[in-house]
């Protein structure tokens, strides 16, 4: 595409001033302006639709960012990140006009560092950012004047304040990379230590509230018990400690209130970078961690959940279980047999969120409910044979069942929001209070059956309309007439990651030819997000995609209604 004069885009504005707002779509291309090229790549229809999309390219010698900032792949995540973040902060336009005239939109960004595609960094130092702008208009009538302020004025001072080296923060800058290579450091020496996750010393895990996820003001910073110590060195921060969770079965004890549900919401988190000043900048996860719970209603198609329920009265099948209405524990089931079935390593349970007769099934009830009646073999009887059979660890907040000493390898006792080890403390309970629990032991848990999609029916067509997918927030996926309920998919964090999850379903249907596994096309998808960038998954420059893990993908597809499978022998 040529490059025009930014006295052509001046011009333009100046001739469609008062037309139709169609008129703007005069202004669509490229306008070389001092020190950044901008894009005006596609035009919304009218001034209540969405704004439309814009970019600035910024070159290196520009920017003057130095070389060392984009270096490797972790620094230019960081630095894109940071970058976002900054563009975001330089103001969000005002009001100019009807509807969103005026404004000045980036995806913003949450607590963690994701790579992004609202900002593009090259290796030489160029730098792109796409936004959203809202074409001044009153009515529909275009307002040129104003519009020529926003292109002329606004932008081109956001650009100045935010995207050149001389302008920004540097020690806020370098500290942002540093956090991040230090998250990845830590969470990369995770298995050779023998641990699932690592919290550090001083972190602070509480947060502002349900809907404010920045942290607690006042929060009592965490320590970690003196027997479940380690240290680990990082590349900026050095050698740092904190609490290392084994593998095998942690359960997290403690009365109510006293910090079980927080600590097991950070180690959920954990699989996310964080930014310097959240409180959870080391608190890293293994990236296979998958946080689970029941969720009463939610459909479930072809899974195979005869680890945990077989012998249904109604003789359904349970190594193809399929329902439209799932209950809380066959839900539960559909949910951890669908996370292993693409490589989930640690699962993470709330009792608080979880189906009660998945968990436990205690010896009063196993003397009233004979073996041959009670269709479920709850979690406590599975969770030994997941770890020794597929190596899956399993860290539980437990506070109302003690039979789950028996099967422990770590107790966390939660008491004033310390971390205590009582380990050997719940080894003596079991020793001194015994359930008199039969349970069942020596059978191995068997293999996950991976399913093959139908393609046709992932259909996100609205009528004679092409495929329309949009992110609302997220919790939820506009798939053409459907909704994906993404409620209980509790590491969804962004709502770019949730936009990026819906234009990501379709690119997995592309791959699935009737032969193709729900994993495999998952991983695949995945895998081209990261060889080629977000940018993979839409056929035109968007701002307003986050990268996904592939079980939250996995999780949209899953939730589909529509979704039909086989399974792969």
């Amino acid at each position: 595409m040529a490059v025009r004069e930014a006295a052509d885009l001046q011009r333009i504005l100046q001739r469609i001033d008062g037309r139709g707002y169609s008129a703007y779509k005069d202004c669509e291309g490229a306008y070389a302006f001092e020190g950044f090229t901008l894009w005006i790549d596609h035009v919304q229809a009218d001034p209540f639709a969405a704004p439309s999309r814009v970019r600035v390219s910024v070159p290196a010698s520009a920017a003057g960012f130095p070389r060392g900032c984009c270096g490797t792949k972790d620094r230019t995540v960081a630095l894109r990140d940071f970058l976002a973040r900054s563009f975001a902060a330089a103001g969000g336009g005002r009001r100019r006009g009807s509807g969103r005239s005026g404004e000045i939109a980036v995806a913003l960004p949450g607590q963690e560092i994701l790579e992004r595609s609202s900002v593009v960094a090259t290796a030489d130092g160029d730098i792109e950012v796409r936004f959203l702008v809202g074409l001044p208009a009153r009515g529909r009538t275009v307002l040129g004047g104003e519009a020529a302020a926003v292109f002329f004025e606004e932008i081109p001072a956001r650009v100045a304040s935010s995207l050149h080296y001389k302008a920004v923060d540097a020690g806020a800058l370098y500290r942002h990379l540093a956090a991040f290579e230090d998250y990845r450091a830590l969470q990369a020496a995770l298995p050779s230590l023998g641990l699932v996750a690592f919290v550090a010393d001083g972190a602070v895990l509480p947060r502002q509230s349900g809907v404010d996820d920045r942290p607690l003001s006042g929060a009592v910073p965490f320590r970690s018990p003196p027997s479940l110590r380690v240290e680990v060195d990082l590349p900026h921060a050095g050698t740092v400690g904190g609490m290392g969770v084994p593998e095998g079965i942690t359960l997290i004890v403690g009365g109510g209130f006293h910090g079980k549900s927080t600590l097991l919401r950070a180690i959920e988190r954990g699989v996310y970078a964080h930014i310097p000043g959240d409180g959870r900048e080391r608190v890293a996860s293994l990236p296979s961690t998958m946080k689970i719970r029941a969720e009463d209603g939610r459909r479930a198609e072809g899974v195979d959940i005869s680890p945990f329920i077989a012998g249904l009265p109604d003789r359904r099948e349970t190594h193809a279980f399929s329902t439209e209405n799932a209950s809380g524990s066959t839900s539960q089931a559909a949910n951890i047999m669908e996370a292993l079935e693409v490589g989930a390593g640690v699962l993470l349970i709330d009792e608080d969120t979880a189906a009660t007769n998945m968990m436990i099934r205690d010896r009063r009830m196993q003397a009233l409910v004979p073996d041959d009646l009670e269709p479920i073999t709850p979690f406590i009887d599975r969770a030994r044979s997941l770890f020794c059979d597929c190596d899956v660890s399993t860290v539980l907040v437990i506070g109302g069942s003690g039979d789950y000493f028996d099967i422990a390898d770590t107790v966390v006792c939660m008491a004033r929001y310390h971390p205590e080890d009582a380990t050997a403390r719940a080894q003596a309970v079991a020793v001194a209070h015994p359930s008199g629990r039969p349970a069942r032991t020596g059978e191995r848990f068997g293999t996950f059956r991976r399913r093959i999609p139908d393609p046709r029916s992932i259909d996100a067509s609205k009528g004679r309309r092409e495929a329309r997918v949009a992110a609302d927030g997220v919790r939820a996926i506009r798939f053409g007439v459907h909704e994906i309920d993404l409620s209980a998919v509790s590491q969804v964090v962004d709502p770019a990651q949730t936009a990026a999850i819906a234009h990501a379903i379709l690119r997995a249907k592309r791959l699935m030819d009737g032969r193709t596994s729900l994993q495999e096309a998952v991983e695949a998808v995945v895998a081209e997000t990261e060889s080629r960038g977000l940018d993979a998954l839409v056929p035109y420059p968007s701002g307003g995609l986050a990268a996904f893990r592939p079980f939250e993908l996995a999780a949209a597809i899953n939730r589909l209604r529509t979704l039909r499978v086989g399974q792969k022998e």
